[in-house]
């Protein structure tokens, strides 16, 4: 069978197929020397990106911000943070990459605003009742005077998810709903206004080249704050547990109704602007995001939560592909982003944690931050096992880049890096260590700046240092160390990426094994993957080797390894 490279970059339906690599803007390069990430920091990074393989890059947050959590407290929609560029920096960067045949995928953060925000400064400026304070959700607090808030509502950030303002004269008023950080406050999706600037915000970045979208929270947004709502009492971290569309605040069908309009922004476009919805619901309301008349994609968050056995990977990736293939629309599969510990480090910890992987580990709704629980509860960061973590890391990724669908990659995972569990205190600077320092460790640890060069100021990084102490350990993850390796797990990635790009057919598979330690399927044109969990070699099946995450025996498949025959 002859291969022939897919041209994504051309293709209208670029996306459903699509490795997209995300970037964290202030932690990915610095090219001005000031410590943090910026825009021509990216796109001196072009050619890596180009090498590496991928079809596109998604951007964090770069917008002016007081970063009250990490860039998704947006101060105005459509600037960039002057310590990360202008918009001529982000012009450029658009253009570098589309050069190299990469498409761009920007966030964009609806449910929520700064209170920085021009809107919520006149919302607080205007007084009770006024047309600027309907952008927002306030309402009158409980008690005497007002001074209870309107429910026991908490934040997903620990707190009351009610914030009381003073009015203009004064005097103690109203209070604003805020799901997340207190500097959130959360967008009233019942005012028309609301709606026509976030569809003037889309045309803007879809004007300047952007291909996409990605939402964050995209299944908040619509919310029923009838008297029922006030006598909620917290949630579980913004995870839907009602699955019928009625849930006060998550998922509610009306949000739909907000994505039809965009869409049909996005089809007055050539190609059609495209978006991904960050949407924590139950697994049988994802494709509903996923719809060719919604955003056209869901994150798939199953395959970060899931331990790592057949049967759980197995069973989360046939019902998601039998899901959106209902409605038309395409998958996605990630391991690792900017919220969660990195994969590599979660399936190297001690058997029996949750998120470790083991067979018999305690399942957990908290997916990907099983390893900062276990760190709060004193467990030694000596005591992960690197080498099988990386193993177990290469051997997963492998697998999910030959399913259909789009795979999503977060920057330095392609290196191979742990999460870095050490940072004192006093260097930290996720909001969230410091709000819930008691329950939270945050998320610093996977958001450490790049190591470049295994020499050199901050590896690499940039001239000035990095915003965030790197280890010494980092100079053996560097890219320049591991150009050379033949063996390394970013030329591993580099392999991947180009031979699935050669590889790419039609977005289906047919299981050719279904073992409580060994999964195999093939693609329509012969293309198969085989995955060991255990720990004990298996037969090697017939075909030609095209790829394996680790070394093979002779005709035997290593435990924990991944294979692509043909």
């Amino acid at each position: 069978m002859s291969l022939s490279s897919h041209d994504v970059f051309n293709a209208p339906d670029w996306w459903r197929q699509a490795v997209v690599y995300q970037i964290y803007p202030r932690s990915f390069a610095d090219a001005n020397g000031d410590g943090i990430g910026d825009l021509k920091g990216i796109t001196s990074r072009v050619p890596y990106l180009k090498e590496l393989g991928v079809d596109a890059v998604w951007l964090s947050p770069f917008y002016p911000s007081a970063l009250a959590d990490g860039g998704y407290d947006v101060d105005d929609y459509r600037d960039v943070d002057p310590k990360i560029g202008t918009l001529d920096d982000f012009d450029a960067m658009v253009a570098a990459l589309h050069a190299a045949h990469i498409k761009v995928v920007v966030d964009i953060v609806p449910n929520h605003s700064s209170d920085l925000h021009e809107w919520f400064k006149a919302a607080l400026a205007a007084g009770k009742g006024s047309a600027e304070r309907e952008r927002y959700i306030f309402r009158d607090g409980r008690g005497e005077n007002g001074e209870l808030p309107p429910s026991d509502l908490k934040s997903i950030f620990g707190g009351r998810a009610w914030e009381r303002v003073t009015e203009p004269d004064g005097t103690p008023g109203q209070w604003y709903l805020h799901l997340f950080a207190k500097e959130q406050p959360d967008f009233n999706w019942d005012n028309p206004e609301v709606h026509a600037d976030f569809l003037k915000t889309l045309r803007f970045w879809s004007d300047r080249g952007v291909d996409g979208f990605r939402v964050d929270v995209a299944h908040g947004l619509k919310k029923d704050l009838n008297p029922a709502f006030h006598a909620m009492v917290g949630f579980d971290d913004g995870v839907v547990d009602s699955d019928d569309g009625q849930h006060p605040l998550w998922d509610r069908d009306e949000v739909q109704d907000v994505y039809a309009e965009w869409r049909a922004v996005f089809n007055e476009y050539d190609p059609p602007r495209t978006a991904v919805a960050e949407a924590w619901v139950a697994p049988h309301r994802q494709a509903r995001y996923s719809s060719p008349s919604g955003l056209g994609q869901t994150f798939n968050f199953d395959l970060l939560k899931a331990e790592f056995t057949a049967t759980d990977f197995h069973d989360i990736i046939d019902r998601n592909l039998t899901a959106t293939k209902a409605l038309g629309g395409s998958t996605t599969w990630v391991f690792s982003n900017h919220d969660v510990v990195r994969h590599a480090t979660r399936y190297g910890l001690p058997d029996g944690v949750a998120g470790a992987g083991a067979p018999g580990a305690a399942s957990s709704t908290t997916g990907g931050n099983s390893g900062k629980q276990w760190l709060l509860d004193g467990g030694d960061p000596a005591e992960v096992d690197q080498a099988k973590g990386l193993r177990r890391a290469r051997a997963a990724t492998l697998f999910m880049l030959a399913l259909p669908g789009s795979a999503y990659l977060y920057q330095g995972e392609e290196l191979g890096l742990q999460e870095v569990s050490q940072i004192p205190d006093e260097d930290r600077q996720d909001p969230a260590f410091f709000r819930n320092r008691q329950i939270e460790i945050g998320r610093d640890g996977c958001r450490v700046p790049l190591p470049w060069t295994r020499e050199g100021s901050s590896f690499g990084f940039g001239p000035g240092g990095a915003h965030l102490p790197q280890p010494a350990w980092f100079a053996d993850y560097a890219v320049d160390t591991q150009t050379d390796d033949s063996a390394s797990t970013l030329n591993l990635y580099r392999r991947a990426l180009h031979l699935r790009n050669e590889l790419e057919t039609e977005e289906s598979l047919e299981w050719t094994q279904v073992a409580p330690t060994v999964l195999a399927f093939v693609r329509p044109n012969g293309w198969s993957a085989v995955m060991n969990f255990g720990t004990e070699p298996v037969a090697l099946p017939e075909g030609e080797v095209l790829l394996a995450s680790g070394p093979l025996g002779d005709g035997e498949l290593p435990g924990e390894t991944t294979v692509w025959l043909r």
